[in-house]
């Protein structure tokens, strides 16, 4: 039987001890030291893996960009159409912004250079896919540097919790402006965020905040098992 990497089972144990403590403590409350204290390991083992706690977040937005795809393929399957599962998406996390920890995490992701870069390829990826009849004239550059002024406006939007104007004005707002980045049609616009607040969105964000805080533990834990197949 092969050894198992050594190596590579120290790098998942830091993740999971990371994603969980983000999650749960928040990331900005969150230090290495408590990692290394999780871990009983020293300081310069978990940087020599992760030079800085922003590298660690990275592997925790890297975790949610692959969240985000399996809930569009669950949603397809449930015959909800991709610019639906967008929108679904984003009013998801403007309702998780409401919990401190979740707005904290989203916070520092996309104030985070290594981290916005992570989030804007991944959701130029799936703009080209989900817009693609709208701009069939755009190349890949073209997508990526509409990321660049929606990632704008998902902040601006997500890191308005609590202020005076009301979460379904911002929702909506927001969703005009993104789906108007792509060339989505403004009778489509109103069609599919009038279905948004026909929903209870409110709570859509408490399970989708929840489906991902389990999702990541189960990644997690399966990474682990495929380590110790290969071993």
């Amino acid at each position: 039987m092969a050894r198992i990497n050594k190596s590579a089972l120290t790098k998942l144990e830091i993740i999971q001890v990371a994603s969980r403590l983000f999650l749960t403590e928040g990331y900005s409350n969150t230090s290495i030291k408590m990692v290394c204290k999780e871990l009983d390991m020293s300081p310069g083992n978990v940087t020599f893996y992760f030079p800085t706690k922003e590298h660690l977040l990275a592997e925790l937005v890297e975790l949610l960009c692959m969240y985000q795809w399996k809930r569009m393929e669950i949603e397809a399957d449930e015959g909800i159409s991709s610019i639906m599962a967008i929108c679904l998406e984003f009013t998801a996390m403007a309702t998780m912004c409401e919990d401190p920890i979740a707005r904290d995490f989203l916070r520092s992701a996309y104030t985070s250079d290594l981290c916005l870069d992570i989030i804007r390829s991944n959701d130029a990826d799936r703009a080209k896919r989900v817009f693609g009849q709208y701009r069939p004239n755009w190349n890949h550059e073209q997508y990526v540097e509409a990321e660049i002024l929606v990632s704008g406006v998902e902040y601006a939007t997500l890191m308005t919790a609590g202020e005076p104007v009301s979460l379904e004005y911002r929702i909506s707002g927001a969703l005009h402006n993104i789906l108007g980045v792509y060339g989505v049609p403004p009778e489509v616009r109103e069609m599919k965020i009038k279905k948004v607040f026909a929903m209870d969105y409110r709570n859509l964000g408490k399970k989708i905040l929840s489906e991902f805080k389990q999702y990541v533990e189960d990644s997690n834990e399966q990474a682990f098992m495929d380590l110790l197949r290969r071993a």
